[in-house]
């Protein structure tokens, strides 16, 4: 009762669409599955970001563009596969909504469900609303490769609809940080922001950069000068050179000496600023000391610069001086510049694990130290990885791309670094492609590995430069004929003849005979199972064998089922096509009076009972006592007779005859016994004799 009256509020909720097919489904809409019996459609499908939904026991089923009569044949043909009686299923269009990521500087953001009709500021509003900090102006709508920017302060000082870009499904709303907070996130308050003033206009802010402690834009307040400017950037550092401050005005650049100002105070000397003007302070190149004993720490440490080292200095004593590495450096990959231009490679995480017996270099007057930064996995800027140091995985895995790699890792760190394989990779025949002097390619059996527990020393040995292609899997076993591309045929079965679905099927080597043919939908019923034959293409010679799957049905004899390997061929013949597919010596003839007469297939187990219960059995006019046997298989060519009749009185096997392959069967007719031809020369003498007399008679 409580189910009817659930599908009773939701048929009356259900809006009517003027016209279905005018009706194109996107994501976010919401669709009602009427599927009676089956509670697991009760509940609404929403499309998703791709524009599908997932059906239980099916997956997923794309919708997107699709009008709702093409989404219930799709829908249809797809439960099709795991449920039966599909007569009253029924798709209805519930509720039309917009499926949008809001990211960036919201509270909650991630994807939203939103009305038809809902605009940025309901977008903003379902992610907790706007974080202190964000750059209200120059928000982003992006949709596919376009990115739309619109000024959402502008819209909550007018009120003006039209100042927003309409929302589409698939649409991410990005709000940005202001530049004020610089790459720190701090809390600060109305005020604070508005003294600082909102610097995103290049054309009416300063810029100073430099030497300065804090460069950016700020904004411009009236009757700043550049010595105001600089105070705002908090002061020049300890490099900067105060007396070749560059200012450019309006195009027009000024030369000033904030020394020389300092020491005697002319304003005459100080260049005027405006919106848009640029102050940059150069490096005071005399800072950096140059001595006998200077050495250079440059990248990513606490403290880079020149240092004077005594003599017994070493590189860690060098490192430490300058604070040593941040939590950005890269200490496997740190290189020593000699003065020279010798350039050596030091893992210094190596070093501090003890895993390097290399000693640490001897530091030299005019080396530089140089720490690399530590390279970004999401960031593309893939030239940060030389070849050298490199390897590349590509296909069916979680996150394909290019890896750091380092002989201390193995094949399976290298596949868990790209989040492992796909759920549709093919991990029975993954490739491996080597750059160095190995070249070519081997093959790795990783399903074999786990399900069978493999030594560590059996993975793929891999050196940088090379390449791991993951490849896939058909996505569904019916579909064979769409796979061809993907699938190569040193992987594939070939299956003809009669069953459901010929054609070639991806092959693992967990997949045996029946799992092939079961692909294969099975065979039909015009199947002869006890003639299937198996080419076998991967030995030297070709190979063929014949099995009897009725035989196995009967048994269970499991070694009776052939080992298949990539590349064979199944064939199925029709039941009446074997006589055309057989030679002679391999089955029976049967003529003469039986009902379906003609060639069949024998073994050494069936008799001359079965070869005419196969046949139908004799007619009525036969002449069973006089069964004739014609035998090819051994010796001399030699008929016999069988006695049916007698044997049907009197049942004793010993005077059934042997039949073999090759031989041939006759039941002759009545027709051809003496005493019928006797009968029929007596009839027709009788007729003579009668059309004498009646012609005497006349």
């Amino acid at each position: 009762m409580k189910n009817l009256v659930l599908i009773l509020l939701m048929v009356l909720s259900v809006p009517v669409w003027a016209d279905d097919e005018a009706v194109l489904l996107q994501a976010g809409d919401n669709l009602q599955l009427s599927l009676p019996g089956e509670s697991d459609f009760d509940a609404p499908f929403q499309l998703d970001q791709s524009g599908r939904i997932y059906l239980p026991e099916i997956g997923p089923v794309l919708l997107q563009g699709k009008t709702l009569s093409q989404a219930k044949q799709a829908l249809n043909l797809a439960l099709s596969m795991a449920y039966r009686d599909l007569a009253d299923f029924d798709v209805r269009l519930l509720e039309r909504q917009l499926l949008v990521s809001v990211l960036g500087y919201v509270r909650d953001p991630g994807e939203k469900s939103l009305p038809a009709d809902a605009n940025v500021q309901t977008a903003i509003n379902r992610s907790g609303g706007l974080v202190a900090g964000a750059q209200l102006n120059r928000l982003q709508l992006r949709r596919n490769e376009e990115v739309i920017e619109f000024d959402y302060k502008a819209y909550l000082d007018k009120g003006e609809p039209s100042l927003l870009p309409e929302l589409q499904s698939g649409d991410i709303v990005f709000v940005p940080v202001s530049p004020l907070l610089g790459n720190v996130q701090i809390d600060f308050d109305a005020q604070t922001l508005s003294e600082a003033g909102d610097a995103a206009d290049r054309a009416e802010a300063l810029t100073l950069f430099g030497e300065v402690r804090q460069p950016g834009t700020f904004s411009f307040k009236p009757g700043m000068g550049v010595v105001d400017a600089l105070m705002r950037a908090e002061g020049v550092t300890r490099y900067g050179d105060v007396t070749r401050i560059r200012v450019i005005t309006r195009g027009q650049p000024t030369l000033f000496d904030l020394k020389a100002y300092l020491d005697n105070g002319d304003e005459s000397a100080v260049p005027a600023i405006g919106p848009g003007s640029m102050i940059y302070v150069p490096t005071h190149i005399e800072v950096v000391s140059k001595g006998v004993r200077t050495m250079y720490v440059m990248g990513e440490v606490q403290a880079p610069g020149a240092y004077e080292a005594s003599d017994n200095i070493n590189f860690i004593d060098i490192l430490a001086n300058a604070g040593g590495p941040t939590r950005f450096a890269e200490t496997k990959q740190i290189r020593l510049i000699r003065a020279n231009g010798e350039v050596l490679q030091i893992d210094l995480q190596a070093y501090t694990e003890n895993t390097n017996t290399q000693p640490l270099p001897e530091m030299l007057p005019g080396d530089v130290i140089l720490v690399p930064e530590k390279t970004d996995m999401n960031e593309k800027s893939w030239l940060k990885i030389p070849s050298s140091r490199a390897v590349k995985i590509i296909g069916a895995v979680r996150t394909p791309g290019r890896y750091e790699w380092d002989n201390a890792m193995s094949f399976l760190d290298l596949l868990a670094h790209a989040g492992g394989p796909e759920q549709h990779a093919d991990l029975s025949r993954i490739e491996i492609l080597h750059e160095d002097e190995r070249g070519g390619k081997s093959l790795f059996n990783l399903d074999k590995f786990i399900n069978q527990g493999g030594e560590y020393a059996g993975l793929p040995q891999m050196r940088a430069g090379d390449t791991v292609v993951v490849n896939e899997l058909p996505w569904d076993p019916s579909d064979n004929k769409s796979s061809w591309i993907r699938q190569s045929a040193e992987s594939s079965i070939y299956v003809f003849g009669q069953v459901g679905a010929p054609g070639r099927y991806a092959f693992t080597e967990q997949l045996g005979f029946l799992d092939i043919l079961s692909a294969a939908d099975g065979p039909n019923p015009n199947a002869d199972l006890s003639a299937i034959r198996i080419n076998h293409r991967n030995s030297a010679s070709a190979q063929t064998q014949v099995i009897d799957l009725a035989l196995y049905f009967e048994t269970g004899d499991e070694t009776m089922l052939p080992v298949l390997k990539p590349g064979d061929s199944i064939y199925i013949p029709a039941r009446d096509r074997a006589w055309l597919e057989r030679p002679a010596e391999q089955v029976v003839r049967l003529m003469g009076s039986v009902h379906k007469p003609g060639r069949y297939e024998f073994n050494d187990s069936m008799t001359v009972l079965d070869l005419l219960a196969e046949a139908g059995g004799p007619k009525e006019s036969a002449l069973i006592e006089r069964i004739i046997v014609v035998q090819h298989s051994c010796c001399d060519p030699q008929a016999k007779v069988f006695d049916l009749q007698k044997f049907v009185s009197n049942p004793s096997y010993d005077r059934v005859p042997v039949l073999r392959p090759g031989d041939t069967v006759y039941v002759p007719d009545q027709s051809q016994s003496n005493w019928r031809q006797f009968m029929n020369g007596v009839k027709d003498a009788l007729s003579i004799v009668t059309l004498a007399v009646l012609g005497a008679a006349i």
